[in-house]
């Protein structure tokens, strides 16, 4: 042994292997780099790593034989250990190669919180499907809602087994229907199966053709072609459905199994508008596409009035109408509440039925706690439904429960990893907690996945104005807006020409808005740049801020005669009634404003609430109150409505410059731990 070890050292093998290791190191880095930029196949870089596992043992081997004393003869012994510390040695190396090679092919996913499942391929559970876009093959190429339709509902259905793991549409959509490269697929959205399938309708008779593929591999486990009427169509979804759990091992408690074999209509053409709402729903949302999707539905109860599943659609389709404000007619609301109790009568325990309660209970009545219970209830029985997920975590978020309404948006990108409104949602819960490094980083995640979208950018600008980094955030911002009804960027740039002080800029911006016409907008977003005018110029000294607060404050006076409790016209009244230093006026409507508010008991409204108090309490010269109210806010996480004060905003902001000599408020703007957010 004591040879064996001098020979080492005579032929320098360690230097060696270690040299070689440093080199493969640096050259694998390099290759990444150059192989993501020219978009080499994995099977190139696979090879290549492979060769320099190849090289380790070649080099070893020259090393021994060419070293310092020339080629020996080697003992028995020594080659028996050599080898072994060579096998030792070129299994590292191998393994090394296998993690490097993994991490080239998982970096399509995001940051230091990655959305991209961490099992896939060969790695994934059994009990994982992503069911791709079924093809349509009729003739009448009208009929695609149809085969989306068919896909949807078996998706819905495969959602309900709790034993499965089931990636949400929103990730597969952006797929073909039998793409020639499934490993890969089966890698991004990390399952281990995929679901493939047509479908062709001809009058109404339909042809289902499903395929079950083991990705890896590309190994069929199993394929069924139905031919069936309109009136069993949702007989054949849940056949599929059960059938794909047996296929791949999942029990289905007796519960579930009711869930996915229900047949909720025999009813030809409800059930053919019934899948033309479903359609409608996932392409995206809009006003008119909800708006269509409810007619849709409307099509279907009224071919058959005793669909509990298109009732229980109807009534989410009505309450989502009113809780955006969309129509919030007492009309709107009654329809609301027949659809539900419909559905309710029809059948009580279905999970649509159960869905439909909740959403009506979160955003018709607005009870958050009701609401809570009802969507843990359905998450428990229907654990692969992201949109359950999603809005529990933002029942959650306003409950004041943070860490609890992160987590369900983690659970939620491991079944939507391609969703880039989920990773904007996980952005936004960041922001309410002031961890801008996560803001960045999820806004870089929806970049990646979608180069084009809109929001992320000034997602990533508030960021940077919530540090204080103007012209960082500057930079990301899009045009300044010219039009009334162009609201997304508006209060960024009012936000940054605050923080900035560029009061000339934004009269002469705002100025113009209101000048030049605007067919799309309406008489609140008119009040809304009247508001923000007459304040930058209130801050510029400029006397024509006067006139236009009292000209706004006459039009919400007229507007609160008819809507005395709407929070939009009251919160405009505060800031009309401050500008024109009318202090009692302006606490009274904040504390009509606050009343109204905490009716839900959101914590994020009751604390931008709070926000305005304080700044009122600077401006009218409560120095103390203001100073605990913002010692407190900037312990919460909270949003008003895009950020919460930082240390960074406090420095800048002119409504806090009656505070700037305090020595309270000025260990406020330099606490380190108040400073979290990374100002």
């Amino acid at each position: 042994m004591s040879d064996l070890l001098q020979h080492l050292r005579e032929r320098k093998l360690v230097q060696w292997a270690l040299a070689y290791a440093a080199f493969a190191f640096a050259l694998l880095q390099g290759l990444d780099i150059v192989a993501q930029q020219f978009g080499w196949a994995d099977g190139v870089r696979r090879g290549i790593t492979i060769a320099l596992v190849i090289g380790f043992f070649v080099t070893l081997v020259l090393a021994w034989y060419h070293g310092e004393r020339g080629a020996q003869r080697v003992s028995g012994v020594e080659l028996g250990i050599l080898t072994l510390l060579l096998a030792i040695g070129g299994g590292l190396l191998w393994r090394f190669a296998l993690t490097v090679n993994a991490s080239e092919r998982s970096t399509s996913a995001t940051t230091s919180s990655t959305t991209a499942p961490s099992t896939a391929g060969a790695h994934a559970d059994d009990k994982s499907i992503a069911v791709l876009p079924f093809e349509n093959l009729s003739d009448e190429k009208a009929n695609a809602y149809f085969a989306e339709g068919m896909q949807d509902e078996i998706l819905t259905r495969l959602a309900k087994i709790g034993t499965l793991r089931v990636i949400s549409r929103t990730s597969t959509q952006q797929f073909a229907s039998h793409p020639g490269n499934l490993p890969e697929i089966a890698l991004k959205l990390g399952v281990a199966t995929i679901l493939e399938g047509s479908v062709q309708k001809v009058g109404n008779t339909v042809r289902i053709n499903v395929q079950l593929i083991r990705a890896l591999g590309d190994e069929h486990l199993w394929a069924e072609t139905y031919d069936r009427t309109l009136e069993d169509i949702f007989a054949v979804q849940g056949e599929v459905a059960g059938t794909i759990a047996d296929k791949l091992g999942a029990a289905l408690s007796a519960d579930a199994r009711k869930q996915v074999d229900e047949v909720t209509t025999r009813n030809a053409a409800a059930s053919d508008a019934y899948l033309r709402g479903l359609s409608l729903l996932r392409q995206g949302y809009s006003v008119a596409q909800e708006t269509a999707a409810i007619h849709a539905f409307e099509d279907a109860v009224k071919a058959d009035a005793h669909f509990a599943a298109a009732w229980a659609r109807l009534a989410r389709g009505y309450s989502h109408l009113i809780f955006m404000g969309t129509d919030n007619s007492p009309e709107r609301a009654a329809a609301a509440k027949h659809a539900l109790e419909t559905a309710e009568q029809l059948q009580p325990d279905t999970l649509e039925t159960l869905a439909a309660r909740a959403y009506y209970i979160f955003r018709v009545q607005g009870d958050y706690e009701e609401a809570r219970k009802r969507f843990e209830v359905l998450h428990a029985r229907w654990p692969n439904d992201v949109d359950v997920m999603l809005t529990l975590s933002y029942v959650l978020t306003r409950q004041g429960h943070q860490p609890e309404a992160d987590a369900m948006v983690a659970q939620a990108l491991t079944l939507d990893p391609l969703n880039v409104q989920v990773h904007k949602l996980r952005a936004f819960n960041a922001s309410y907690e002031r961890q801008f490094d996560e803001v960045i980083a999820q806004t870089h995640a929806v970049l990646a996945l979608a180069p084009a979208d809109a929001e992320a950018r000034p997602i990533e600008a508030v960021a940077w104005l919530a540090r204080g980094e103007l012209e960082r955030a500057a930079q990301l911002l899009g045009p300044a807006p010219t039009l009334l009804s162009e609201e997304n960027e508006r209060p960024h740039y009012i936000e940054l020409e605050r923080l900035q002080r560029s009061y000339a800029t934004s009269i002469a911006r705002l100025g113009q808005m209101l000048d030049t016409p605007d067919p799309q907008a309406g008489p609140l977003d008119a009040l809304s740049v009247r508001v923000e005018l007459a304040d930058m110029q209130r801050l510029a000294g400029d006397r024509a801020a006067q006139a236009n607060y009292i000209g706004v404050r006459d039009a919400l006076r007229e507007m609160l005669r008819h809507k005395p409790d709407d929070p939009f016209l009251l919160s405009g009244t505060v800031a009309v009634e401050a500008g024109l230093g009318n202090e009692k006026a302006s606490f009274a409507a904040l504390d009509a404003l606050h009343r109204k508010t905490s009716e839900r008991k959101d914590v994020l409204v009751d604390r931008a609430t709070l926000e305005q108090r304080a700044r009122l309490l600077a401006r009218f010269g409560h120095k103390d109150e203001a100073i605990a109210g913002l010692r407190y806010l900037l312990g919460v996480p909270y949003g008003a409505p895009y950020n919460p004060i930082t240390p960074a905003t406090l420095r800048l902001d002119p409504d806090f410059d009656t505070l700037r000599d305090d020595p309270e408020f000025q260990k406020l703007v330099q606490d380190p731990q108040a400073a979290k957010g990374g100002s």
